[in-house]
């Protein structure tokens, strides 16, 4: 699915083409090569090991777009190359592969961009919101609270999504997006998480070798910030009776902002303009070719990507970026388990 999304943005660009792809499955590589030659008129050529994809001097960028628990040995293999990438979210499913792969970046090849797939930041209603919040609108922001309710992880192949092993767990697999939000709003550092979550309704009845998911369904988690700020995060997978799958509050001491992602609705209401005054605004981003599943996210980043590489400028969103959005997953995993606070040390030296 997030293959098709990523081919379909990039042949949406200016300049570009797709011109191999990489996937052990071969009912896979032929969806995926069936939407290049539907969108672009063009053949691709199919490789069944990515390996020989990287050694075959058809391409100059990879997307990867694998199974979460492969990341590290694929992006490994990337960055002994001298090719620009983009990996998707979540970076690694531990603290310890993602020191692996930004120590290998860090020891990179001049000029090649290195781009940690975090589109939600490109959520047009998300964007606005940053940029209320960097001219000031709300004053000095002290809360962040990110409401996701949705449908149940979907079916994904060979069903790697059901086993926190695979995965990271789920606030690893699906909310290093949001914890990743957090950190931009309140441009500070994580010092601790306190969370509570289980599996209450999901993939209970469900079996693969005798062996039942074990993903959680939802949670609450708290973040609290080296700068004083504090986070939460509510997540309900399954809600999918909801108006909004996600909504994103931030409150400072002169206002509050609130984003309806779904709706692509920013609302914003400062105290000095009285307690019932709020305006509401409509965003939209002209400047998007394609919607696809991400709200046009998915298109702004790959944008944003294209110009490092044509400009030999850092990437804006960086493996250090994915990491520390993992560290905060893996936190509340671990507070889960303990039942208590998790101190960030504990998660990573470098917090």
């Amino acid at each position: 699915m997030m293959g098709v999304e990523h081919i379909e943005n990039i042949l949406h660009l200016d300049g570009t083409g797709v011109t191999a792809i990489a996937d052990p499955s071969a009912e896979r590589r032929a969806i995926g090569a069936n939407t290049v030659r539907e969108l672009s008129g063009t053949d691709v050529v199919e490789f069944a090991d990515y390996r020989d994809m990287l050694s075959s001097g058809l391409i100059d960028a990879v997307v990867i777009v694998t199974p979460n628990m492969t990341h590290v040995d694929v992006l490994s293999d990337v960055l002994a190359t001298d090719l620009h990438v983009m990996v998707e979210k979540p970076l690694c499913t531990t603290i310890e592969d993602c020191q692996r792969v930004v120590d290998a970046a860090a020891e990179g090849v001049p000029g090649r961009v290195v781009w940690m797939g975090l589109e939600y930041r490109y959520m047009p209603p998300t964007t606005a919101m940053l940029d209320e919040i960097r001219t000031g609108t709300v004053g000095n922001v002290k809360m962040v609270a990110i409401r996701e309710h949705r449908f149940p992880f979907l079916e994904k192949v060979g069903d790697w999504n059901r086993f926190n092993r695979n995965t990271g767990g789920t606030f690893v697999e699906k909310c290093c997006h949001f914890f990743d939000l957090m950190r931009l709003i309140a441009d500070a550092e994580p010092v601790r998480v306190f969370a509570s979550g289980a599996q209450d309704v999901n993939h209970l009845d469900e079996s693969y070798n005798g062996e039942t998911p074990d993903i959680l369904d939802n949670g609450f988690v708290i973040v609290d910030f080296d700068n004083g700020v504090r986070g939460l995060l509510d997540l309900c997978m399954f809600a999918e009776a909801s108006k909004n799958e996600q909504e994103i509050s931030v409150t400072g001491d002169e206002g509050k902002l609130e984003a309806m992602v779904t709706e692509s609705i920013l609302r914003i209401g400062r105290r000095a303009d009285g307690q019932h005054v709020v305006a509401e605004r409509s965003i939209t981003d002209e400047s998007i070719r394609h919607v696809g599943l991400h709200n046009g996210a998915s298109y702004l980043e790959h944008v944003d990507f294209l110009e490092a590489i044509r400009s030999q400028t850092p990437a804006k969103v960086t493996l250090v970026d994915g990491m520390k959005s993992v560290a905060i997953g893996l936190a509340a995993h671990r507070s889960i388990e303990l039942g208590r606070a998790v101190e960030m040390h504990e998660v990573s030296a470098n917090g």
